[in-house]
């Protein structure tokens, strides 16, 4: 007897849906065809022990199990309740009428139970584009899958739930409103930013980075507070659209990095890798290609401490992705691309000893040494952060009497209103929504300058001798400054604050 089962297959952060058909007829011998991988062709063993210990069994008759497409290569052990639930109804075992209306996917343990699989959200969109009546999937997926409305999904914990559901079993399909999901967790953080004592200046620093969508550099020694400002920046940037959401609950999803029970990611990513981390591991790859650690930072925030430690190599991988906000991972026979639109935050000591250079400090180090040490981070990569910034230690007396500083929530109010204007301002291009991914035609049309603060960026640039990469940068951060006052034009006060903010670009900053 034939039977067609349909299960998925994910590639990139897209679902392709995989047809199973399963031949059952006299004859000995198990045959699994339709290119699997080794981990597809397990399963047999797992769909062996599991019906038996459910008081099933695998027939003693000539199975073929074919995957269509066949040219498709299939990966891991999501097809094992498809391949059971196909192998049962073409032996007779169960009557399974409605079985090609549903989408089934599931690894089996040996008792029959169902463990969680990767990619559970694209595979639901893509069974909701091609009309199935339900998915039918491991119950720690079931809220995950169920953001999609219009598609009943049926969260099972074992193989028997599975056979029970098609016996005509009454079940109720799982039920997630998104919306109350945002309306709970979107302002709901773990660090804020009223937690923070002093750092006035280094606060204001990260407020115009979140309002203009900038990259930025902290310099300072150990201690300073880097990491800790670094962290909160998320509770500052804009709330996710539901449709970024979904985006970054896809790229989370196919990688197997949801264990939250809502399913759905309603708070922008904060990825922190180790400066171990290898360039596969930062851009995404692998024989089955993964989405990395830029991807995962997808809508959110990439911070990289003590970033001159990073290997050279995974540093440059980061350029293109940081210029096309997408990261491209190429093989012999195909291509992936995963979205990687991220803020990136780096952090580092001023010299290879941790302190500034300066008369009393704790270490110092020799120009040989602060040059090699800064040489680690190339002028192109570097070119692409907008704001450097130097932070000093707070001395005791704020950290012992200074009062609570403004919250998370206040300055988040203000760096929205900044994007709201930059949303209106750049409502007729493309693919640019915030200052900083401005162009030289943007930066022509919107940064104008008057003549006083046009005089003053003159002068900046010869007596401090700022590079000309430099320009650019200044003129995207004092238009996010003017936005932040609510000001129609660029003025010399905003100019200004805008320059401090180029540490880097000085010459003789290395002491």
């Amino acid at each position: 007897m034939l039977v067609k089962v349909y299960g998925s297959s994910v590639f990139g952060v897209e679902a392709t849906t995989i047809t199973v058909e399963v031949n059952v007829a006299s004859g000995i011998g198990y045959h699994l065809v339709g290119l699997p991988d080794n981990a597809v062709k397990e399963s047999s063993y797992r769909i062996t022990a599991a019906l038996q210990n459910n008081q099933y069994k695998l027939p003693g008759k000539k199975i073929i199990i074919n995957m269509a497409p066949a040219d498709l290569r299939k990966e891991g052990s999501a097809y094992d309740l498809t391949f059971a639930m196909g192998i049962l109804t073409a032996s007779g075992q169960i009557q399974a009428e409605q079985l090609s209306e549903y989408l089934i996917m599931g690894e089996l343990s040996l008792d029959g139970s169902l463990q969680p699989i990767k990619g559970a959200l694209p595979i639901a969109i893509q069974a909701k584009k091609e009309g199935f009546k339900g998915f039918i999937l491991p119950a720690q997926n079931a809220n995950e899958a169920a953001i999609v409305a219009g598609l009943d999904v049926y969260g099972m914990s074992n193989l028997t739930e599975v056979i029970s559901f098609f016996a005509g079993e009454k079940s109720d399909p799982v039920q997630v409103d998104t919306r109350e999901i945002f309306r709970e967790e979107s302002a709901v953080f773990e660090f804020d930013f009223s937690e923070v004592k002093g750092q006035e200046s280094i606060k204001r620093c990260m407020e115009i980075a979140a309002a203009g969508g900038h990259n930025v550099i902290l310099i300072g020694p150990p201690g300073a507070g880097k990491t800790m400002l670094a962290k909160r920046l998320p509770s500052i940037l804009p709330p996710m659209t539901l449709q970024e959401a979904l985006e970054t609950t896809k790229i989370h999803s196919v990688a197997g990095k949801i264990r939250d029970q809502r399913g759905l990611i309603s708070q922008r990513p904060f990825r922190s890798p180790h400066h171990t981390v290898s360039d596969v591991a930062l851009v995404g790859g692998g024989a089955y290609p993964q989405p990395g650690e830029i991807s995962l930072a997808h809508n959110g925030v990439l911070f990289l401490d003590e970033l001159p430690e990073f290997k050279r190599s995974v540093l440059e991988v980061m350029r293109q992705p940081l210029e096309d906000r997408e990261v491209t991972i190429s093989r012999a026979k195909f291509n992936v691309t995963y979205p990687s639109s991220f803020m990136l935050v780096a952090s580092m000591n001023p010299s290879p000893g941790g302190y500034f250079q300066e008369p009393g400090a704790m270490v110092t180090s020799t120009a040989a040494e602060m040059q090699r040490y800064l040489g680690k981070i190339s002028g192109p990569l570097l070119d692409r952060i907008d704001i450097h910034i130097e932070v000093t230690p707070v001395p005791f007396e704020k950290l012992s009497d200074a009062p609570k500083g403004e919250s998370s929530s206040v300055i988040r109010n203000r760096v929205m209103a900044a994007r709201d204007i930059q949303f209106h301002r750049f409502a007729e291009f493309s693919g640019i929504h915030y200052n900083a991914q401005m162009g030289s035609r943007q930066l022509e049309k919107y940064c104008k300058l008057e003549e006083q603060a046009k005089n003053l960026l003159k002068q900046a640039m010869e007596k401090l001798n700022l590079s000309a990469r430099a320009y650019d940068r200044i003129l995207k951060v004092s238009r996010t400054i003017a936005d932040l006052s609510a000001a129609e034009n660029i003025q010399s006060s905003h100019i200004a604050e805008a320059i401090q903010y180029r540490s880097l670009d000085r010459e003789g900053w290395l002491g």
